[in-house]
């Protein structure tokens, strides 16, 4: 159990959550293993099957404090949440362009586009700062190939297209995704993304940070009043953030692999805090898993400027910022949905 900031993580895999009056309880069976106040807290985060006391859900509901259980790979599970405030009018207004191709396709051009723009942009910068221990040559081919794909993100006439260049743009940014694993190489690589479970450590940490990402995102949606279950890229399934996966498509890179791979590089997390069960699965020990929250944490807290609003803000607030441009360009305050352009 671990409390950053005004979120609580509890990392074991065998905890139960319960209510005793205003506190959220923590239990081991029956020993209490601690306790936290429920009005300091904004979400909570449970890794782990024993799940949460009726009582605790509703009185997270009632406060508007985010429940959200993950396995303890880190796979989203469930939420739960309270009222929904957001402005109906808007969300009325996002399922009207949800439905229509041509403004889906507007959007989720603009969602890939950056994507890959920001993708193309970590290859540039590690060919910029590691000149003499990368073939930087390779990488600027594959950042130039990147490059020439945006245009033609933009031109795409159908959602078919687009989703053919997203995924040849991908393909071509994770080719060299292991030539960026500069330190642990015999632990740490990257052979091609897996997932659903991972099977190697880099592929184990993707997966976790990408899981938070879209947390994040889902939040930040529902914050600003939007569905985060109705998108414009990703098309509608039960039970998945269709919106939140679109919104996250161009923060990926810059905030998920650069995050990784600092953490790999730096050598601030090793292979002994992983775990290989039998059938082939890799997942993170808890000592391991909360200090990457923890890092995780202290990433969120960094600063930078944002391209559009061209003021200083926390990398943890740019879901939530991007959130609300989006909402603006919905209800027809902006001409176009401006993405997050990182360089």
């Amino acid at each position: 159990m671990k409390r950053l900031l005004n979120t609580l993580y509890v990392t074991a895999q065998d905890r139960y959550l319960s209510l005793d009056g205003e506190n959220i309880v923590v239990k081991n069976q029956d020993e209490e293993i601690g306790r936290v106040p429920l009005h300091n807290l904004e979400a909570i985060v449970s890794f782990g099957y024993p799940g949460a006391s009726p009582a605790l859900m509703g009185a997270c509901a009632k406060r508007g404090i985010d429940l959200s259980f993950l396995s303890p790979s880190g796979r989203f599970l469930a939420r739960v949440s309270g009222e929904v405030r957001g402005n109906v009018t808007l969300r009325k207004e996002q399922y009207r362009v949800s439905d229509n191709k041509e403004q889906s396709l507007a959007i989720a051009k603009n969602f890939i586009a950056a994507k890959v723009y920001n993708s193309r942009w970590i290859l540039e910068r590690a060919a910029r700062d590691y000149p003499l221990r990368l073939d930087v040559e390779k990488l600027k081919l594959k950042s130039s190939f990147l490059a020439a794909g945006i245009p033609k993100i933009r031109g795409s006439h159908s959602a078919e297209e687009l989703l053919g260049l997203e995924g040849e743009a991908a393909s071509v940014y994770f080719s060299v995704f292991d030539d960026l694993i500069l330190q642990q190489k015999q632990d740490f690589y990257f052979h091609g993304r897996n997932k659903r479970p991972p099977t190697d450590l880099t592929n184990a940490m993707l997966s976790f940070t990408y899981t938070l990402l879209a947390g994040m995102c889902g939040a930040a949606l529902e914050a600003v009043g939007l569905d985060p279950y109705v998108g414009f890229f990703h098309t509608d399934r039960p039970g998945r953030m269709s919106l939140a996966l679109d919104l996250m498509e161009e923060l990926r890179a810059v905030m998920a692999d650069r995050f990784v791979l600092t953490l790999i590089n730096r050598r601030m997390i090793g292979a002994g805090g992983f775990l290989k069960k039998e059938d082939g699965a890799v997942i993170m020990k808890d000592d391991t898993r909360k200090q990457f929250l923890a890092l995780w944490q202290e990433k969120k807290a960094e600063t930078i400027k944002h391209p559009f609003l061209d003021e200083k803000i926390e990398w943890g607030m740019v879901p939530y910022v991007q959130a609300l441009l989006l909402s603006r360009f919905l209800r027809g305050d902006l001409d176009e949905y401006p993405s997050f352009l990182w360089k």
